[in-house]
């Protein structure tokens, strides 16, 4: 089985390509906080390279920035390639099938993160006998 799910922000604007068969291409980086303080007391962060293909990669180019938290599905994958000095590079990448956008633009512009909760200043009651079950 290989299966990760990740959740952080991204370390700069993702990028579009095109596959030579016309296939959109998104790639880019989040960084995802430890669950542990180091001995200094700071959290430190871990770095993935995201690739999203399709209709999915054209989204989040289009929606995702620098900054902003998303939540990844995919699987882990191992490629390699040989640099243009002759050395073999070896890249380890999250190939996401899917992507959730935590982040939203408000009217004014800024930013919000979806994981703030709102409080709640009175509740509506509900009418048992309306209900269909």
């Amino acid at each position: 089985m290989n299966r990760v799910y990740l959740i952080g922000n991204l370390t700069k604007d993702p990028e579009l390509a095109v596959t030579n068969s016309g296939v959109s291409v998104c790639r880019f980086s989040i960084a995802v906080s430890r669950r542990f303080s180091n001995a200094e007391g700071e959290r430190e962060a871990d770095f993935f390279n995201i690739v999203v293909w399709r209709a999915q990669g054209e989204n989040c180019h289009k929606y995702l920035k620098k900054g902003s938290k998303c939540a990844v599905c995919g699987a882990l994958q191992n490629r390699s390639y040989d640099a243009n000095d002759g050395t073999k590079r070896y890249v380890t990448e999250i190939i996401a099938d899917e992507v959730e956008f935590l982040t939203s633009k408000s009217a004014d512009g800024a930013e919000k993160s979806y994981d703030n909760k709102k409080e709640v200043t009175e509740l509506e009651p509900i009418d048992d006998d309306n209900l269909p079950f």
